[in-house]
Formats: structure tokens, sequence, C-alpha cells
């Protein structure tokens, strides 16, 4: 078919949204039974370019609706609405083991959503689209105030609601890579949390001294979410991925802060059972036969996820079965995070939903405090 003839038409639904918000594309007016790509691109803040696509065929209408229509190759395929998002590969010629981040939260993450004649799978910067839309996705929702937090020797960025609140409290620790990321406390606080993210291996203490901070630093900065006039102190949460996880649990047995002592608050694990950088789910049957020995196996929830690894991550972020890794020691190496992409994305959507259920059935409506232990333990 000439390209001059074809007037397709594409459609992206927000096309301005949260992060964790799904959307629909649709095309229309293509002639029936044709052959259609579906392309996303994304360059990243480090100039890292990324793209996901997907083959279609327009129906009888001249329509195809991603949401609902089989993708028959690609980077996915199947019924996945939102494979043009959690499928996001590096393109061809980038280096190896990258891992994409959401640097600055106060700027949306664009994506730029065309559709090409025919199935295509390589060389999209050549070839000349049938229509493209440019799609924002925002990891911080209008209103959402951002508010460094530097006092008593902290690195952290406390993300408020709109609204006076008080709001129900989150600290939010991150892994063994360090510096101080953002974007899960962003997408928190578009749910109607305080949350409170914490850089406990870059800061200015552990830089100083060369030491790991201890206890006190923890303490400190769950005393200063807990006092903050904002947010509810008797209603606080912690979420914690990988080495956050690990700090979690021991703030929760050990710390007379946090007065919960000996986990007796309510308990969420997230478990991916391809967990190739922790035996997570032999940690969390641990965990599980202790509070059970103790008496406290009602306070447990566990999702365990087949063929899900290490990096569970909010819904739609892209895959990394393994990348290269900078720890906060400065040792750079390639780690295996494991996982199956579909399975893990699939993962993804599902755990970071009944987070967040768990979260308001706990802080809004509960008895607090609760302990969120996202991802490996």
């Amino acid at each position: 078919m000439d390209r001059k003839q074809c007037c397709v038409s594409l459609s992206v639904q927000p096309s301005r949204g949260q992060m964790d918000e799904k959307f629909i594309v649709l095309i229309q007016n293509a002639p029936p039974g044709f052959k259609l790509t579906v392309h996303a691109f994304h360059q990243c803040e480090d100039r890292i370019k990324w793209e996901a696509f997907g083959h279609y065929i327009s129906d009888a209408t001249g329509t195809v609706n991603v949401s609902e229509d089989l993708s028959l190759g690609g980077t996915y395929s199947g019924v996945e609405p939102m494979g043009l998002l959690w499928s996001l590969i590096p393109v061809p010629g980038s280096k190896p083991g990258l891992r994409m981040r959401k640097l600055n939260v106060q700027t949306p993450m664009e994506v730029t959503i065309s559709v090409y004649q025919g199935h295509q799978t390589e060389g999209f910067v050549d070839l000349v689209s049938l229509a493209s839309v440019l799609v924002e996705r925002w990891h911080m929702a209008p209103g959402i105030r951002r508010i460094p937090i530097t006092e008593d020797g902290l690195s952290a960025t406390l993300f408020l609601p709109p609204g006076p609140g008080p709001f129900p409290g989150i600290l939010d620790l991150w892994g063994g890579g360090g510096k101080l990321v953002e974007y899960r406390s962003a997408l928190l606080a578009c749910h109607g949390f305080a949350s409170l993210a914490l850089d406990y291996l870059t800061n200015k203490v552990t830089i100083e001294t060369g030491n790991f901070v201890d206890n006190k630093y923890f303490e400190t900065a769950y005393n200063v979410l807990q006092q903050h006039p904002q947010v509810l102190g008797s209603r606080i949460a912690m979420v914690g991925l990988s080495l956050g996880c690990a700090i979690t649990f021991k703030m929760a047995i050990y710390s007379d802060v946090f007065k919960v002592g000996r986990l007796q608050c309510p308990l969420l694990l997230v478990v991916g059972e391809d967990d190739q950088n922790w035996p997570a789910y032999e940690s969390a049957m641990d965990i599980k036969e202790m509070m059970e020995g103790a008496g406290n196996s009602h306070l447990l929830t566990v999702l365990s996820y087949p063929n899900t690894g290490h990096l569970i991550e909010p819904p739609f972020t892209p895959h990394t079965r393994a990348s290269n890794f900078m720890s906060a020691a400065s040792h750079k190496s390639t780690y295996l995070w494991g996982g199956e992409k579909v399975a893990h994305s699939h993962a993804q959507e599902d755990a970071w939903r009944k987070m967040l259920l768990f979260l308001k059935e706990n802080l809004y409506a509960g008895r607090n405090p609760v302990l969120t232990s996202f991802s490996h333990l």
C-alpha cells in the first residue's frame, strides 16, 4: 500500500499520566488485515536509548487496540497492554549490562509511540512512521511536594501528597548501590503516603567516616518523619528492597525507637522465586517458621512469584536479568538478578497493587506500625 494513501491515526490515552497508570494505545483507519508494528522509544537522562515493539494485524474495521489485541512478535507477544513499557530494551549497539532507573523525578519519562507499516524488527531510526505520539509518564503527580532533608546529618527526600494532611508515613530504603533513589517514594506519595527516601550508604556521615551508619542514623530518619507536622506519627511503615530489607528487619526487631519489638506488627514479604542474587524464597520460609513459632503467623503475608528475580520494582519498569552494578564502596561488577521477563513484569504489577492495598489497610484503617519488605530478604 502506498503510504501516501494511508491515513492511519494513533491515539494514546492518557498521553500524560502517572508511571504506574495503564494507558490505551489505539490505531485506527488502517486497511483491514494490515500488518503494523507499534514501536516505543525512550531516551534516558543518561542518553541511553531504549525501544520496545509489537507486531499486529488490523481487524476488519482497520483497528488495533494494544490493550485487547495479540502481538504476534517483537519484544513482547500476546495480549500485553503495557508491553511497550516493560519490554523496553537498549537499542542495538548499546553497551551491555544496562539498567533503566529514573534519576530526576521532577521531569517525566518521555516515550514516543509510533506506528510503522509491516512487521519491522530493526532499523527504526531509518524508517518513516505512519503516525507518532509523545507520551509522558510521571512519578510525581500534580501537587506532590518534594522536600530535601539534610538536618541531623541525613541525606533524604520527603515526598508529601497534595493537601494539608496529616498522612501516614513510610520510610523507604533501597539497596547496596547507595545514592538517593527517589522514584518509589514519589509514587507512594501519589497514593496518599508521606514517603521519606533515605540514602544510608553514600550520605555525608558514611563518606566522612568510612563507616557504615549505625542504628542511630535510621532512628533519626524515623524521628524526623514521625515529628513532621503533616505526618501521622502513629502510623509509619518501612519499605525495604535488597539490603534495605535487611535494615528494615534489623530495626523492627532491635530498635526501641521503632516500637515494634520482635516483629509484633503486620509484615508483608514480596519474594522472587528466581532471585539469583539472594536465596529469597528460603529466607522467607525461615521467617515464616520463626513467626509461627512465636505465635505471630497471623501477622505475616507472603507474596511469592515464580520466575521472578531480585529487582521487584514499581510496575512497568523494564525487567533487568543482569546489570552492571556499582556498589557504594565503588566496586564495579556485573550482578545477576534473575527473573523471566514476562513473569517478572507481571509480578511487579501484581505486587505493587497488593502492597498499596496492604499499606492502606494497615496505615489508614489498621494499627501502627506496619513493616513491608519489598523484594528479597
